[in-house]
């Protein structure tokens, strides 16, 4: 039989038992929460917006908030069960890698009634009612809160509709769960902005002239990245290798295919290809027998050396709302073309979403940025510090010139641009490369050759 007596200490509380039962101790640990690498290089992120704030009970796995790193959106979870200590920062504010981002108060013990528990529950109460006495004791909590230091709950894509529009998101209400702002709540602020100022008397003098003043505009961390990335790339010394690629036969052969994929109804096959996934298993079987293109420089002692790279993850340069990225195809060696035509529209769908992840942005080897997209012939694109290459491709075009029998014919024509990072690569090297991968793309027959 438990024993009536409470002991009590200062900082804890000890329930006494007989010696017949096990005595349990409660106590609490304040356990700072250190933000961990989410991605090879990255050093900080932005805090988007906090999910908790001081006071709140948690547990495992319930998200603490999302942050923006330099390459991709990832939401926080918690390792512990506890309370909410401390924020240690606002939203909005760049937060170090390795050090703490929020304060938990973790819970030891697993009796069902802990009296810590009901103390720390008295403590909440009491807390909360002396915030009602300081805002004039009127408890009802405000249909709209102001903007706070804990951030506005919304998808990156509803935050990117209000970059467009040029709305601040604090501003609006949120009809969401948990008060996120929505879609229709961002279009419906907009509207109602546009309304109020349409009725605004039109002003009897000239407009002011516009300000001649210089503006300061911060850098987004994808903007930030790109900075330091290009930077970095300063230091490595460039050389320029262009060529251009016939895609007739291939076109011929990606027709037939497509018409293949339209009419299979398989759901593990993309509907329709692109150039683009053939390109990419062209290069992984150049690759093969130029593996130097997919090494990286490291120093070791301070010594420069060579690292060889088994896997083919080609990355892919995209567009996206949030800036340009650079995610990656993992493995393209061991895929076959309509699986990489799978993983690039899922790449290309997460990243107009501003959903791609950071392992879909680490770990690439060598880079395809395709700017005949938009336009353009000829490119010098940038090696990243990581890598020893990387190609860009400008836009086809239907272009005269001689066929065997030196008859003009018209041709498809793609211009390909290729750096190589001459500290490592020579352009003979390159050359040949080049020049293989161009067959591969000439004679997709050849290609086919060598597919697992």
């Amino acid at each position: 039989m438990l024993h009536r007596g409470v002991s009590r200490f200062v900082g804890r509380r000890v329930l006494s038992a007989t010696r017949q039962f096990h005595s349990t101790v409660y106590c609490r640990k304040l356990q700072p929460f250190l933000l961990a690498d989410i991605g090879e290089g990255i050093k900080e992120c932005e805090v988007i917006q906090w999910f908790v704030e001081p006071g709140a009970k948690i547990e495992e796995f319930d998200p603490i908030c999302e942050v923006q790193s330099d390459k991709a959106s990832v939401e926080i979870t918690s390792r512990y069960n506890g309370v909410i200590k401390k924020l240690h920062y606002d939203a909005g504010q760049m937060a170090h890698v390795g050090k703490p981002l929020v304060d938990i108060d973790i819970e030891n013990g697993e009796a069902e009634d802990t009296p810590l528990e009901q103390e720390h529950g008295q403590k909440q109460e009491n807390s909360a009612a002396a915030a009602t006495t300081e805002s004039g004791g009127e408890p009802t909590t405000p249909p709209s809160p102001p903007p706070s230091k804990f951030g506005t709950l919304a998808t990156p894509a509803v935050r990117r509709i209000c970059r467009e529009l040029n709305v601040d998101l604090a501003q609006v209400r949120g009809t969401g769960k948990d008060g996120r702002v929505l879609k229709e709540d961002v279009m419906r602020f907009n509207q109602q902005e546009a309304q109020g100022g349409s009725q605004a008397p039109a002003a009897a003098s000239k407009p002011a002239p516009p300000s001649s003043e210089e503006s300061v505009t911060k850098l987004t961390p994808i903007q930030k990245q790109m900075f330091k990335t290009m930077t970095n790339s300063l230091a490595i010394p460039h050389f320029l290798y262009t060529d251009e690629v016939r895609l007739d036969s291939l076109a011929k052969m990606r027709t037939s295919l497509n018409q293949q994929l339209a009419s299979s109804g398989e759901t593990d096959m993309p509907k329709k290809l692109s150039f683009m996934p053939f390109f990419i298993k062209a290069l992984s079987l150049a690759l093969n027998k130029y593996p130097i293109v997919n090494s990286r420089v490291s120093f070791e002692n301070d010594q420069p050396v060579l690292i060889s790279r088994p896997m083919h993850n080609i990355g892919v340069a995209m567009d996206t709302p949030t800036g340009l990225i650079v995610p990656n195809i993992k493995d393209v060696a061991n895929k076959t073309i309509p699986q990489i035509g799978v993983e690039l529209n899922r790449l290309q769908e997460l990243g107009a979403q501003g959903k791609l992840t950071t392992n879909d942005l680490k770990g690439g080897t060598i880079t395809v940025s395709n700017i005949g997209t938009v336009g353009g012939t000829y490119v010098a694109p940038v090696i990243v510090d990581s890598e020893v290459a990387i190609v860009g491709l400008g836009k086809a075009k239907k272009l005269p010139r001689y066929d065997n029998n030196m008859n003009v014919v018209p041709e498809t024509i793609v211009n390909t641009s290729w750096s190589g990072d001459h500290r490592v690569i020579d352009g003979m090297t390159m050359a040949r490369m080049v020049d293989l991968w161009k067959q591969y793309v000439e004679n997709p027959e050849k290609m086919f050759m060598y597919l697992h």
